[in-house]
């Protein structure tokens, strides 16, 4: 029986591990080569495994919920279609002695090995690292998470079971005669207080409020956020550009380069252009920091925050900027942006960002003050561009004109980037902006 493994792809940089979420292929179907089996969870990006091998699906080595690693095997593709199939396989005994049987029945005792469940109650039950981090997420005592029913093998709780108990729990609303309580108290009479990792506010819950459990993407979003406020203490420095004359060379250009590319120019990758520029000539803010040790980047990879279909915020990254010239940026954004929205991004294009840009304008702000994209080190905030009553200097004096205005806001990593740098840096970019040449080809 000639039985080939297929592994867990290298899903990008500092990706070692991935969840399963459901299985595309069925124990006994048959597979074309390329054709998606099963779809996987990384901390970034869900992902689908393509089969390496045509064939017959033989054995599924992972159940739904559960943790493989990078490189390790997921399932096993036989080309022979009378081969025996196994479903959620742990290695099984056969008869067959060959050289062939024998590698194989090796490489999955590997991965049993590797993927071994964590034990954690006195009663011998078995939990996954998928579930016992949600269950130290949520406050879960081993107490509490022995008494959850469990659906997969040998009566094993999934991630789809713990979910459910989480999201039940959190259903408790008070009647309309009984007296508001806090979400705190509902929670100290059902499981006791984990280890604090940080200050929980006692929300107060009326009846007829609702309560949201958080999607896995939401608390990733969460935790990042909090981690780089307390990792970087943030600095905002604010400038306001009049971009009059790009915005006039854009309502001239838009039409003609629509119907010959067949796509919008938008401002982003303007900004995206004039950033890349300032970072060449203040280096400085292209860094991360590592302990007491500074990281200058040699590239120049500009992440742009997309809000997604459903509600929540991803940084695409787009690679070497700064050798991309005004319709490179352009084609890549725009590719980058409608993927981005429909979740077909792959892993590497969320990950080695160097710099952020999120376009707060685009919902109408006119600034904005943005969390740092760790491991970065700065990010910028452009807002919307208004029509404003504004200054001009001629030769003849000073006027006042309608102008094309908007701010700029730079938040900034003060242990590495002071003020100086952090606000000459802002207004670099703001001058490319206001210089912009009207006679700019496309």
């Amino acid at each position: 029986m000639a039985e080939k493994p297929i592994l867990v792809p290298k899903m990008g940089e500092s990706i070692a591990e991935a969840t399963v979420i459901r299985w595309l292929k069925n124990v006994g179907e048959r597979v074309e080569k390329d054709e998606p089996i099963v779809e996987i969870a990384t901390d970034k990006v869900d992902n689908e495994i393509p089969s390496t091998e045509e064939g017959i699906l033989t054995k599924q080595l992972f159940q739904d919920g559960d943790v493989v690693k990078v490189g390790e095997p997921i399932a096993m593709i036989s080309s022979d279609s009378s081969a025996s199939v196994v479903n959620n396989a742990a290695p099984v005994l056969q008869n067959e002695t060959t050289a062939a049987v024998e590698i194989i029945e090796k490489q999955i005792s590997q991965v049993a090995a590797v993927n071994q469940p964590v034990k954690m109650s006195s009663e011998g039950r078995f939990y996954s690292p998928l579930v016992m981090n949600i269950a130290s997420q949520e406050g879960i005592s081993g107490e509490e998470l022995s008494s959850i029913s469990g659906t997969g093998l040998e009566g094993r709780v999934t991630k789809a079971d713990i979910l459910k108990y989480i999201s039940n729990r959190g259903q408790i609303v008070p009647a309309a005669s009984t007296p508001a309580i806090s979400a705190t108290e509902i929670v100290a009479k059902e499981t006791p207080k984990p280890a604090p990792t940080a200050v929980k506010v006692g929300v107060s819950l009326d009846n007829g409020d609702e309560i949201i459990q958080m999607d896995r993407v939401r608390k990733l979003i969460a935790d990042h956020m909090v981690m780089s406020m307390q990792t970087s203490p943030h600095v905002t420095s604010f400038v306001e550009a009049d971009v009059t004359n790009l915005v006039n060379w854009r309502n001239k250009v838009k039409d003609g380069f629509k119907k010959r590319e067949g796509e919008n120019i938008t401002f982003t990758p303007i900004f995206l252009w004039a950033i890349a520029k300032a970072i060449k000539e203040f280096p400085m803010i292209n860094v991360s920091v590592d302990g007491d040790k500074i990281i200058k980047k040699k590239s120049i990879n500009l992440g742009m925050a997309v809000a997604q279909n459903n509600g929540n915020l991803i940084v695409p990254v787009i690679r070497n900027a700064d050798s991309m010239n005004l319709l490179g940026l352009t084609r890549a954004v725009n590719d980058i942006a409608i993927r981005a929205r429909n979740n077909k991004l792959s892993p590497d294009e969320i990950q080695g960002g160097t710099y952020t840009l999120t376009n707060v304008g685009s919902f109408g702000n006119v600034m904005g003050t943005p969390v740092i994209n760790q491991p970065q080190v700065a990010i910028m905030a452009v807002g919307a561009i208004r029509k404003k009553p504004a200054v001009i200097e001629t030769e003849f004096g000073d006027l006042i004109a309608v102008r094309q205005m908007m701010y700029l806001s730079h938040s900034y990593d003060h242990r590495v980037v002071d003020g100086a740098l952090g606000g000459m840096f802002v207004r670099k970019v703001a001058d490319f902006l206001e210089q912009w040449d009207p006679e700019t080809a496309l």
